[in-house]
């Protein structure tokens, strides 16, 4: 089981995101990663639609005999997460509460913004994740350009600024002090949020609060795997085209994307 890689689901491209983080702190561990890209973006699809695609995907991961599950997709967490813990015997790892436990610890005046997808916003997965902390004031907003922006290879710019100003009017007329970064493409973005919103807010990146669960996880359960093994191999699997996956997958994970394979949902 320690040598079993570590399952990383995605609509699309974003939760690659995740999977650097996980690999920065987890470098001896091997992923297998699987973007439904054929499918994406689950943001604007019906909450039912995203968990029937989603449960397709984890199951074939958890057949391919994963020892942990990470949906790397905050509207595919809203939609599966309580499905996905009873139906798996692998423990399963979302973005949002990892992300919602550090923006509580990081705000200073009670007011936390999140940025998301609308799927992310209507499921009020993030209005459940900080019912448990009734000291803060939660104020959502749906971003659903910031995705297309991203794919297209535009993090900067001044159609994206003029974009980022609008949406982000309303959480400072609010005056958060933290913004949790409720989509996995948007840490592409952290130069536009900072410059909108200035310095003094605290952005928090839930690809990389994810990656902190995932590492915690492995270290209380004993399934790490031991550095002195063999160099792990990473497979990246997606339902689109893969030479288009590998192109804009770089511009998310880096460099070492350097082959992505086709795979049919199909009777998945």
């Amino acid at each position: 089981m320690r040598d079993a890689p570590i399952g990383i689901f995605d609509s699309g491209f974003g939760g690659l995101t995740v999977a650097r983080a996980v690999l920065d702190q987890l470098p001896h561990e091997p992923v297998l990663y699987l973007g439904d890209s054929a499918r994406q973006p689950y943001g604007p699809k019906p909450i039912g639609e995203v968990r029937e695609y989603a449960l397709e995907c984890l199951d074939h991961l958890v057949g391919r005999g994963v020892k942990v599950l990470v949906i790397a997709c905050n509207s595919a967490s809203a939609a599966v997460l309580r499905d996905a813990r009873e139906r798996y015997e692998v423990p399963v790892v979302e973005v949002i509460l990892p992300a919602t436990r550090r923006a509580v610890a990081a705000s200073r005046n009670g007011h936390v913004g999140v940025i998301c997808t609308e799927a992310t916003a209507v499921s009020q997965a993030y209005e459940d994740a900080f019912a448990a902390a009734p000291q803060i004031t939660l104020h959502t907003q749906p971003c659903p350009l910031f995705v297309e922006f991203v794919e297209r290879g535009i993090t900067s710019g001044p159609e994206l600024l003029t974009v980022a100003f609008e949406y982000l009017a309303p959480l400072v007329d609010q005056s958060i002090d933290t913004l949790v970064l409720g989509c996995t493409h948007y840490p592409l973005l952290t130069g536009v949020l900072s410059y909108v919103l200035g310095d003094d807010v605290t952005l928090v990146s839930s690809a990389d609060e994810t990656a902190k669960d995932v590492y915690r996880l492995l270290v209380r359960h004993r399934m790490q795997r031991p550095a002195a093994t063999s160099p792990p191999v990473h497979r990246f699997l997606t339902t689109g085209q893969p030479k288009e996956f590998r192109a804009l997958g770089q511009r998310f994970f880096g460099p070492e994307l350097d082959r992505v394979d086709q795979f049919s949902w199909v009777g998945v």
